[in-house]
């Protein structure tokens, strides 16, 4: 049964509401708490372990939370819980000194807020079904607020300096958890499908049909590689440009210029993916990663950083959009938190995680070279792509 038009309205507004609080939290976690971590006297190694263990502990966590989500119905519970354990996490994060300490409260607010957005995202591509909502004009709130919150945050650290970061999270995660609580709750039984999935249905069986999938596993390869590929941009990239000279307030500049073209680009992918495709988005995300990363090995002028941070709506934007509407497209409804878990565990967690433990190891020695190691990941993830393709 569809939605009404006024609720297919709330869903909308909810769900952009919710990506706006979860990529301010990003916008902020991303690029400025490397900045946190080394004004705490870590080291880059150090800096490395502790942005890359929470990813590698969402491959259990992450599915296993998806799974009870989808299995209960009730996805909207699942966000809130993850959201309030992440708030509570910075808040004991900012009292924190000593590694071991760090390391575990680092790890609960990732954890926490990485596993709202998978689940989010299943509750956006059911409205996607049910009331034909526009995915992407949905999630571009998120990055709308990702770039205020990027220009914001490098402002803000200019001004007050390192120590504003985890201050700055702590209001973000507050934010994320009321826009949490505000999501669409399940519709009771008897009014037919729930808004965010099926009541009761999902099995392990079920899950292992899709994870066991060849071509499942092969796009789960394809996106993972071209998103792991951000591993030294997202862990460094922020101290290697102030160790260059440029401003705090440049930096914010720079992230919020690739973030405007990924706008850009969610603002017109529900007219291109008919045309382009899922897996045409990821190859155009893999060619383009190849490119940036390729060109920031050689430490560009800023004039140069400007047309590559543009190419952030590729390398990120259009591969996101890609995995989302592959899920769309071949997974059933009530496996698509589990599914997007699923991409999320590899791509954030084994991907993302070794990437960055790899950044953490080349980083020191090598500074921005260690960017080619990001190229070629990206090219191993558009030769999975295009094998997919023919497939």
């Amino acid at each position: 049964m569809s939605l009404s038009t006024g609720h297919a309205r709330s869903f909308s507004l909810r769900l952009s509401l919710f990506f706006a609080a979860l990529f301010v939290v990003y916008g902020i976690q991303l690029p400025f708490f490397p900045v946190w971590l080394d004004w705490r006297g870590l080291s880059a190694a150090e800096i490395g372990v502790v942005t890359a263990a929470p990813l590698f502990l969402r491959l259990l966590v992450g599915p296993a939370a998806a799974f009870l989500a989808d299995r209960s119905g009730d996805r909207r519970r699942a966000v809130v819980i993850a959201s309030a354990c992440g708030f509570a996490a910075v808040l004991a994060l900012s009292r924190s000194h000593a590694l071991p300490v760090i390391l575990l409260f680092t790890a609960v607010f990732l954890v926490g807020a990485q596993t709202t957005g998978p689940i989010g995202e299943a509750i956006a591509l059911s409205g996607v079904r049910e009331t034909g909502a526009d995915y992407g004009r949905m999630r571009l709130w998120g990055s709308l607020s990702f770039v205020a919150a990027t220009f914001a945050g490098g402002a803000l650290v200019g001004q007050l300096g390192a120590p504003s970061v985890i201050w700055m999270l702590a209001a973000s995660m507050g934010a994320l958890l009321a826009a949490a609580w505000l999501l669409p709750p399940p519709r009771p039984a008897g009014e037919g499908t729930a808004p965010d999935g099926p009541r009761g249905r999902l099995t392990p069986g079920q899950v292992m049909q899709v994870a066991g999938s060849g071509d499942f596993l092969l796009f789960v390869l394809a996106a993972g590689l071209v998103q792991s590929s951000h591993a030294v941009f997202y862990a460094f990239g922020v101290l290697h440009w102030q160790a260059q000279g440029i401003s705090s307030t440049t930096i914010g500049v720079l992230w919020s210029i690739g973030v405007l073209f990924e706008v850009m680009l969610f603002a017109g992918a529900g007219r291109l993916v008919h045309s382009v495709g899922p897996l045409g988005f990821i190859l155009a995300g893999g060619v383009a990663a190849v490119v940036r990363w390729g060109a920031m090995a050689f430490d560009p002028p800023l004039a140069v950083l400007l047309p590559l941070q543009a190419l952030h709506a590729l390398t990120f934007g259009a591969t996101h959009l890609g995995a989302m509407h592959y899920i769309h497209r071949t997974v059933p409804l009530e496996q698509a938190g589990t599914a997007q878990a699923l991409l999320a565990a590899v791509t954030g967690g084994i991907g993302m995680g070794a990437a960055t433990l790899l950044a953490g190891l080349l980083y020191g020695p090598f500074g921005g070279s260690s960017y080619l190691a990001m190229a070629a990941i990206a090219g191993a993830g558009t030769a999975a792509a295009l094998i997919l393709k023919r497939r």
